[in-house]
């Protein structure tokens, strides 16, 4: 199961699209119950695309919150296609997921 939670519906000649990403988004300065500082993770990019075309993208740092969560919408897109939606952590870690538009 991919980290992304997303609803994207057709409307007219336009696609709305809510995004949740699901991420702790550590910052690297928080410390657990030990006392040890937890290492920075957090999503350094995210994209989507739809018929191979950027309709939005999107680079993040540190101070964006756990769980971030995204609306857009862009020209185009029927129900029944797919977006390609793809995230890279700044530990290197990347993936893509796809969702379909209704």
């Amino acid at each position: 199961m991919g980290i992304m939670r997303v609803k994207a519906k057709a409307r007219g000649d336009s696609t709305d699209v809510k995004m949740l990403i699901k991420h702790n988004m550590e910052t690297g300065q928080r410390k657990d119950k030990s006392g040890n500082v937890i290492p920075a993770k957090f999503l350094a990019e995210i994209e989507a695309r739809h018929n191979g075309k950027l309709v939005f993208g999107a680079s993040l740092g540190p101070a964006v919150s756990k769980n971030p969560y995204f609306s857009f919408s862009f020209a185009g897109g029927a129900a029944g296609d797919t977006l390609e939606l793809s995230w890279k952590e700044n530990t290197g870690a990347s993936g893509t997921e796809t969702a379909d538009i209704r």
